[in-house]
């Protein structure tokens, strides 16, 4: 009799959990025809939750190495989308897209252009970083706006940009568009004498012009690429128009802030370390990494104004999502919380980790990449989302079968999430053949506050 009861509430649990997953929609963004899309990005309309955009670059058509930047637009929830180039007036390689919406609407789409890099006599060389914005949902877009433009020269490197907003009531800085990013001296470079930071810049006239890029870090880190490289800056803003910046480097996590609107910055500190480092290997890809994202709750609830910041580790021995907070401007932080629930040091990976904080109902959400369940290089996709301002949270599997992995592939090196009034949007890459990747984004839609999954 005991056991005819556990296996009933296991089946209806089992049940429970295949119901919810089917309760979500996942749509194929990138077009048939793309070649290899990567690092992807996605925002909603504040102004109009059904109006989506997502980025990624993509490789141009066989026999040509040039990659472009391409967005994909829906205005009907992200049932159907569009897909578009974006502007390449050079034809220099494209990539590290991000995107972002400001309250009032408008569409920040950000992207680092190059040519020459790790080349000792290249044809070419160039680096820089640009924005291009559109006032009416993605259908046209402003010609780019140079953040940073280094003509005929790479050195130095400008490395991962990424596009935010001011979209807080009330804030002195209300829809200022800031970019942090890497700079590299050299490139991959060995000699101890490169060194990697991170700069910052800003505009606030909606992004037609950015006001001249400097320095934030107060130490440095190599030029490698790797554990040791200063990477993962994302600018996140406050409730009160401050500036929070958190990245990876060689002792961990490293901490920053600015009270008048990045203007300046104060001292860096270490707020966690990073075992095993941000760099790391994943059987099938070529790299993965644990990069720190940083978001703040904006909303009215009950966090309002905490700092999160999300990043992945093996302090367990495998690599785990974990989310730390702070509800007093960063001085002081929670103890990490490890997001992903499949059991403790069962030696299955999680990686390229990405976080949306819902401004309208204060909710944590992170999707990230899954290896919980499944052998050899299969990965499938999870959303975690918490309620309770991070504290707990409850996983729930993307519907997208597991897809095997191929190194010889550029995967490109994190996913995406928005999230706004109770929808939530995960973007990313996956395989669907042998070495052909595409685009999806996947369409949750709860019951504001809540777990409960409204249908699509």
């Amino acid at each position: 009799m005991t056991c005819r009861i556990w296996l009933l509430l296991f089946l209806t649990s089992a049940f429970s959990l295949l119901t919810f997953a089917q309760n979500h929609r996942v749509v194929r963004i990138s077009a048939k025809e793309a070649v290899n899309p990567g690092e992807v990005s996605v925002a909603i309309n504040p102004k109009n939750p059904d109006n989506i955009i997502g980025v990624s670059f993509q490789y141009g058509q066989p026999g040509q190495a040039r990659v472009s930047d391409v967005r994909y637009v829906t205005a009907d929830g992200g049932k159907t989308w569009i897909t578009m180039n974006a502007a390449n007036l050079r034809n220099l390689p494209q990539g590290d897209d991000s995107i972002a919406f400001s309250s009032e609407g408008i569409a920040y789409h950000a992207y680092m252009s190059f040519d020459g890099i790790r080349v000792k006599q290249p044809q070419r060389a160039f680096s820089g970083i640009w924005v291009s914005a559109s006032k009416d949902s993605g259908q046209t877009w402003a010609d780019p706006v140079p953040v940073i433009d280094h003509v005929n020269s790479v050195l130095p490197f400008e490395d991962k940009p990424y596009v935010v907003t001011d979209n807080v009531n009330g804030s002195p800085y209300r829809n200022n568009v800031y970019l942090a990013w890497t700079r590299f001296d050299v490139y991959g470079s060995k000699d101890p004498q490169h060194r990697s930071h991170i700069f910052f810049s800003s505009s606030r006239d909606g992004g037609k012009s950015f006001a001249p890029a400097f320095e934030v870090s107060d130490t440095t880190g190599d030029c490698e690429d790797s554990d040791n490289t200063l990477e993962g800056a994302i600018a996140a803003s406050g409730v009160k128009g401050e500036v929070y910046l958190v990245w990876a480097g060689p002792k961990g996590l490293y901490f920053d802030k600015s009270l008048d609107g990045g203007v300046t910055f104060g001292k860096d500190k270490i707020i966690s370390e990073m075992p095993g480092g941000w760099d790391f290997e994943m059987p099938g890809l070529d790299r993965a990494n644990g990069m720190p994202v940083t978001k703040v709750d904006t909303s009215n609830g009950p966090n309002r104004g905490t700092i999160y910041v999300n990043w992945v580790d093996a302090r367990n021995g495998d690599h785990d999502v974990f989310l730390m907070s702070s509800r007093d401007g960063g001085n002081s932080w929670s103890t990490p919380v490890r997001v992903n629930d499949d059991r403790l040091k069962n030696g299955k990976d999680q990686f390229f980790t990405w976080m949306a904080i819902d401004p309208v109902d204060g909710s944590v959400n992170i999707v990230f990449y899954d290896r919980r369940d499944l052998n050899g290089t299969k990965t499938g996709l999870t959303l975690a989302r918490s309620i309770d301002g991070g504290k707990t949270f409850a996983n729930h599997k993307i519907n997208l079968a597991p897809f095997e992995c191929d190194k010889s592939v550029f995967f490109g090196d994190y996913s995406g999430i928005d999230a706004y009034g109770g929808r939530v949007v995960p973007i990313f890459m996956h395989f669907v053949g042998k070495r052909d990747l595409a685009v999806s984004a996947a369409i949750f839609d709860f019951k504001p506050g809540t777990m409960e999954q409204l249908k699509p």
